[in-house]
């Protein structure tokens, strides 16, 4: 009976580092995505400041 429960501890041990591990892998990704929106971005309003002034 003791073994089981040491068993299911460490399944659940283990299931809570992957589930970590697996949101960490998602905000990182996030992260890239959104640097990159924002260098597009920069630039588009760059643009657009730009050709007001020259107007």
């Amino acid at each position: 009976m003791i073994n089981l429960f040491k068993r299911l501890r460490e399944t659940r041990a283990a299931t809570a580092i992957e589930y970590g591990l697996i949101a960490a892998l998602i905000a990182v990704a996030a992260i890239a995505a959104m640097q990159g929106l924002g260098n597009k971005l920069k630039t588009t309003f760059g643009n657009v400041s730009s050709n007001m002034k020259a107007s």
